[in-house]
């Protein structure tokens, strides 16, 4: 299963599922992060922690820990 977390910068995926459940599932969602959307990773802080996505035309910072729960393709 390859997640948000490891694609590379300069690398576009397509959201296929949200592992996470509850309050988290539904932050994720919020954020416009839904199945079928396409996601690009445009950098990615020096320690690793947050990644810069583009997602729907607006620029969102995302939370290693949250990435690793939205499965790509």
């Amino acid at each position: 299963m390859k997640t948000l977390r490891d694609v590379r910068i300069g690398q576009s995926a397509v959201i296929r599922r949200i592992h996470a459940e509850g309050a988290l599932k539904r932050r994720i969602m919020d954020m416009g992060l839904t199945k079928g959307t396409e996601v690009y990773v445009r950098k990615v802080a020096p320690l690793g922690d947050p990644l810069e996505l583009t997602v729907r035309g607006y620029e969102l910072s995302v939370r290693k820990s949250d990435a690793e729960q939205i499965e790509v393709e």
